[in-house]
């Protein structure tokens, strides 16, 4: 309480100008219309101006959830298209059973860890086994595959990136479905290369590459890049053409998770035939 006495008397003229200018100025504003118009529109801006920046502010921090829910709904649709069920064909009549005859099922996640500068680049989710991930799994972002589950704990998961160079996938250009095998040379994290396509096959520079359908792991039509280069050595069979990616690996935020739910009956079919 001294301390605040000491202060009122050391600065008692400072205060007392103070009051006089703040009534001085309410005065001014109550008995001149323009003076009290011009202040209040002042102050609407300046108000105006610090709410939308508040505004601003308090929408970039909920992106990350914003974009959470966005993954999760885009993964829900996706589980909801067409190509998502297998439809069957008894006789003439159509089956699309949407409880028991759904093939694939999506599940979002988020990127937690991403390496593009080695020649084993792994991509860490945050869901795993509890979550209904399991090994084998495809991922994909909303502009293309991204790779193969390869790990899972109860979690978090780690994916086998398209851009490491132990993984192969099955794919096939869109417009004429001749396939072979993608693969990727360790270089650039933006390329990779399309082998085993026959030297008699039209290949032209844009065509879309797209995943096969022939593994059970992606459903047929995923984009994987573009061609940008075709290269056939004198005396080859086969082309080497070079993909432009149509995913950005240092750009990767949120994926989809593909679930096959025939996918063991495919794989147990085709071992016992191997076997025969």
């Amino acid at each position: 309480m001294r301390n605040f006495i000491r202060f009122i008397v050391k600065y008692h003229f400072v205060i007392l100008f103070l009051i006089i200018e703040a009534v001085s100025l309410l005065l001014v504003l109550n008995y001149n219309a323009y003076q009290r118009s011009t202040f209040l529109s002042s102050s609407n801006r300046l108000t105006g101006g610090i709410y939308k920046r508040y505004n601003t502010g308090t929408e970039y921090l909920m992106l990350k959830e914003i974009n959470e829910d966005l993954a999760r709904e885009n993964a829900y649709l996706r589980s909801r298209l067409p190509e998502s069920f297998s439809a069957s064909k008894d006789y003439f009549n159509l089956v699309n059973d949407t409880i028991s005859k759904q093939e694939y099922i999506y599940r979002s996640a988020r990127v937690i860890n991403n390496s593009t500068n080695r020649r084993f680049n792994y991509v860490t989710l945050n869901k795993g086994r509890l979550n209904g991930i399991e090994p084998e799994m495809g991922v994909i972002s909303n502009k293309g595959a991204v790779g193969i589950v390869k790990n899972v704990s109860d979690h978090y998961s780690t994916v086998i990136s398209i851009i490491n160079t132990r993984l192969k996938i099955s794919a096939k250009l869109e417009a004429s479905d001749f396939f072979g095998s993608l693969e990727w040379d360790g270089a650039s994290y933006q390329h990779v290369y399309l082998l085993d396509i026959p030297r008699h096959a039209n290949v032209r520079v844009g065509d879309k590459v797209v995943s096969s359908g022939y593994s059970s792991i992606f459903p047929e039509g995923i984009l994987l890049g573009n061609v940008e280069n075709v290269e056939l050595e004198k005396g080859a069979s086969f082309y080497r053409i070079r993909v432009k990616l149509s995913v950005d690996f240092k750009n990767l935020a949120f994926v989809e998770v593909i679930g096959h739910t025939t996918r063991n009956e495919q794989i147990n079919l085709e071992k016992e035939t191997e076997n025969d």
